[in-house]
Parts: structure tokens; C-alpha cells; sequence
């Protein structure tokens, strides 16, 4: 029995079915929660920097193709090739965003699970004008940043943009990383602070500052993002 469920669940209809209830569900929240934004000219100052690296924690990333505001604004994301992460490109694709398949594996072991093939993706998706989104996170260490964005930013050239996206009434899981699944008919922020960019000759201890910088900008979005939906308790890390 249990191995029925399994192969039920990766079915391409269950797969696509899930996809498009969690692309609904979220438009949903989209349209019920009053969404502000930090700085107001978030969209006015960025608009110049693209195409950019949008970074984001592991677990905060279901509203996140929501940001893409306007059709000009091309976007992909990373997903992983995980059966896990099927439905969560079916939903984002629904929702307008792009995907790369494969594992960012921000450790720098890029040769596992596609990691080198998406990594060439991402790279030429910037070349080509897209903006690129990816969780910031070392997979299984929340809230640590790993290098894999600091090295697309040094390969490309393009800015690291770090964010937060929070609602006020949302549902923790307790795993890993802590997945928050946003709720309507709350209030929401989009926060993000400054961006970083990578020198082209930027060296191990360099890249390694910046690493940091990453995750201290994540933290700190983070931080303001609860504090200003009235949830302070609820920031992590």
C-alpha cells in the first residue's frame, strides 16, 4: 500500500493536479493579503539593476513569484529536480516564472543532481535578460548562505538582491528549514535592504565577506519584514 501511494504520488497527473492547486491557493493569498513594500521605491530602484540574482531563505519562497510585477519583468527559478520540487515548477510556470531544474548545492559541489547544467542555465538566463531567483541557503543548513549565488554574481556580473517575502498569518512546519505556508486575509511585506555585487577577480576570502554580507542581509530583511507585519516573534535566525 505504501508503495502504491508512492507511485500515485509521482504520477504526472497527481503531480500536475498538486501543481496547479498550489498555484491557485497562492494567487489566493496574493489577492487577499495587503502587501507594502520597504523601501516604497523598491521596484524604482532595482528596475536599473536588472537582470539580477533575487536571493531569498529556504522555506519563504512560496510567495515569491509574486514579485514579478509586470510582464517586462522576465523571470526564472531554480527548482530542484526532486519529485518533491515537480509540482512546485508546475506552480510556478502557472504563475508567470520561469524554471531551471537542477540543484544549486550552494556548498560548491555543483557536479551533484544537475548542479553543473544549471548553473550554465542561470548564467546564460542572465546573459539573456532574465532575472534569476534561487534560495540562498546550503541545502539541509537553514539560514546559512552558501556560495552558489557569490559565484553566479562573479561569473555574470549581475547583482546579488537579497528579500524577504512574510505575511502576518501564516503556518510553520517543523522541518528543516522550517517551511511557512502564508495564509489570507493578513497583511504582507516584500523587504529587501541593498544589493551586493561580486568582483569579476574576486578571491576565496573576498567571496567568502560577501558570502556573509548575504546572509547578514537575509537575516536582517528577514528581521524587519515580521516586525513590520506585527509578528516580530516570528523571524528566524
Amino acid at each position: 500500500m505504501k508503495r502504491q501511494f508512492r507511485d500515485l504520488s509521482r504520477s504526472s497527473f497527481v503531480q500536475r493536479s498538486l501543481g496547479v492547486l498550489a498555484a491557485e491557493y497562492l494567487r489566493l493569498v496574493w489577492l487577499t493579503n495587503r502587501f507594502s513594500y520597504d523601501p516604497l521605491d523598491i521596484y524604482e530602484q532595482v528596475e536599473p539593476m536588472m537582470p539580477a540574482i533575487l536571493v531569498f531563505w529556504h522555506g519563504q519562497h512560496f510567495l515569491t513569484p509574486f514579485i514579478k510585477k509586470k510582464d517586462r519583468y522576465r523571470a526564472k527559478v531554480l527548482i530542484s529536480r526532486h519529485r518533491d520540487g515537480e509540482f512546485n515548477a508546475i506552480a510556478a510556470e502557472r504563475l508567470g516564472v520561469g524554471t531551471i531544474r537542477g540543484s544549486g548545492d550552494h556548498s560548491g559541489g555543483f557536479h551533484r543532481k544537475g548542479g553543473v547544467g544549471a548553473f550554465k542555465e542561470m548564467v546564460r538566463a542572465l546573459e539573456e535578460g532574465w532575472n534569476v531567483a534561487t534560495t540562498a541557503d546550503v541545502p539541509k543548513r537553514a539560514r546559512v548562505a552558501g556560495m552558489g549565488a557569490i559565484m553566479l554574481a562573479r561569473e555574470t556580473g549581475r547583482p546579488i538582491l537579497p528579500f524577504a517575502m512574510v505575511t502576518s498569518r501564516f503556518v510553520r512546519l517543523k522541518n528543516w528549514d522550517s517551511t511557512t505556508i502564508n495564509l489570507p486575509f493578513g497583511r504582507g511585506v516584500v523587504v529587501g535592504i541593498e544589493p551586493v555585487h561580486v568582483p569579476p577577480d574576486a578571491d576565496a576570502q573576498t567571496m567568502e565577506t560577501l558570502r556573509l554580507k548575504v546572509e547578514t542581509l537575509l537575516n536582517e530583511a528577514t528581521r524587519r519584514a515580521y516586525a513590520a507585519v506585527g509578528r516580530p516573534e516570528a523571524a528566524l535566525g
